[in-house]
């Protein structure tokens, strides 16, 4: 979704009526607050009323976790940017994460807000039982703790400058996805799957605009 001008203020307008627009926003702190509960309630169950061992209780926990970044990857790149010619689907794309690439600095719209967030967490949960059965109970607390790390993860690269050095690259990779072209660039916690997939930038040869940069940063 290509937009003629990057608005470096305000935020898009997603629906008319004020009630469903509020519904659209959030903070980070809202969403980690609702989900850490369910997390950590899963997990005692899986072990102390399931039975399963802590041994498998963190290894399926932990896979879960790993299956995010690639479950981020696909959306991000299948989903948040399919192409479409469909006027519905073209506003169903752009509510979704359009609007982020419109209005980078935008910090209320990184995490899906509260209503709808539980109803797909809802709807994921019960996709995965199907499979899962009993292991859900492991795997949906990795699976959304994931969730939770890409999204405070998105909302760090917007809001400041790398905290270590080996992340520099996780940051210029979301950088140049938005500045330079939204056909590479994918993950936003991990990058290995843009490498294995081969949709990663060449950092050693894509020079930094630091103006470009400094149009996606929340305190610029």
């Amino acid at each position: 979704m290509k937009f003629d001008k990057i608005k470096n203020k305000g935020q898009a307008r997603l629906f008319e009526s004020r009630y469903l627009e509020m519904l659209t926003k959030t903070h980070p702190l809202v969403i980690w607050a609702m989900y850490i509960p369910i997390i950590g309630y899963m997990l005692f169950y899986s072990y102390d009323t399931l039975g399963f061992s802590i041994t498998r209780v963190v290894t399926v926990f932990l896979g879960a976790m790993f299956f995010w970044t690639l479950f981020e990857y696909l959306m991000h790149r299948y989903l948040f940017h399919f192409s479409s010619e469909n006027q519905r689907v073209k506003r169903f794309i752009y509510v979704m994460h359009g609007n982020h690439h419109e209005y980078p600095r935008d910090k209320q719209r990184l995490f899906m807000p509260p209503v709808p967030s539980l109803i797909l967490a809802s709807v994921i949960f019960s996709a995965q039982y199907v499979f899962l059965r009993e292991y859900t109970f492991m795997f949906f607390p990795g699976f959304m703790l994931g969730y939770l790390i890409y999204g405070s993860m998105h909302y760090a690269i917007h809001a400041w400058n790398p905290p270590a050095k080996f992340l520099k690259p996780l940051w210029r990779n979301h950088h140049l996805h938005h500045y330079k072209g939204d056909e590479k660039g994918f993950g936003v916690s991990s990058s290995i799957w843009d490498y294995i997939f081969g949709t990663s930038f060449d950092l050693e040869k894509e020079k930094e605009d630091k103006e470009k940069v400094r149009e996606l940063m929340f305190n610029k």
